[in-house]
């Protein structure tokens, strides 16, 4: 019995505990590639889904490149408008001026003609601006004092005013040299009642 205890005693448990080992690392390892696996199937999903995001984001942002592309087509056709209508307008400002000039020309020597009374002859006349000047002699002082009073009641000749009149003599007849200013332009309402009163 005690030979037969002493062989119990004699037996070798290293390659249970190697085995048992072995199978530990064989699990440990399994589990460490499932591991790996999971984490790699993790991260192409989230590298899927990032992609995925990113490919949509990419194309908004073309969508709203192109769309402000349009509007700042669109903002250059309107400011080429404008600047059409701002033209359009000045052109339209410059030919109503012509024409209003044109009339105005018209009737400043229709009253040139029609308020220059007998004995008054016009040597000069000389516009600038608004303002014109008119050179002339008459046989008299009388006749000057007439054509200035004609010129106040004028409806497109107004405030005229006397520069100078001077006595010339020429053979045997005196005449009367003068000068004077007189503005072009219709007169309005208020000016035509300060004449009449």
């Amino acid at each position: 019995m005690s030979g037969a205890a002493m062989t119990m005693t004699r037996i070798n448990l290293l390659d249970w505990r190697a085995a048992k080992r072995e199978q530990r690392q064989k699990q440990f390892f399994a589990m460490l590639g499932g591991g790996a696996l999971a984490a790699a199937a993790v991260c192409f999903i989230v590298i899927g889904v990032f992609n995925s995001q990113l490919e949509a984001q990419q194309a908004r942002n073309e969508r709203l490149r192109q769309e402000i592309q349009l509007v700042e087509a669109k903002i250059q056709e309107i400011k080429d408008l404008e600047n059409l209508r701002a033209d359009l307008i000045s052109r339209t400002q410059v030919i109503e001026k012509l024409q209003q000039s044109r009339a105005e020309m018209v009737h400043f020597f229709d009253e040139i003609a029609t308020t220059k009374p007998e004995g008054v002859y016009l040597t000069r006349i000389e516009q600038s601006g608004a303002e014109t000047r008119i050179d002339g002699v008459a046989e008299s002082n009388g006749r000057v004092s007439t054509y200035i009073r004609n010129l106040e009641a004028a409806q497109w000749l107004h405030d005229p005013r006397l520069v100078f009149i001077r006595a010339n003599e020429e053979g045997r007849r005196r005449l009367s040299e003068f000068s004077l200013r007189v503005r072009v332009g219709q007169k309005s309402k208020s000016e035509d009642e300060v004449f009449e009163g």
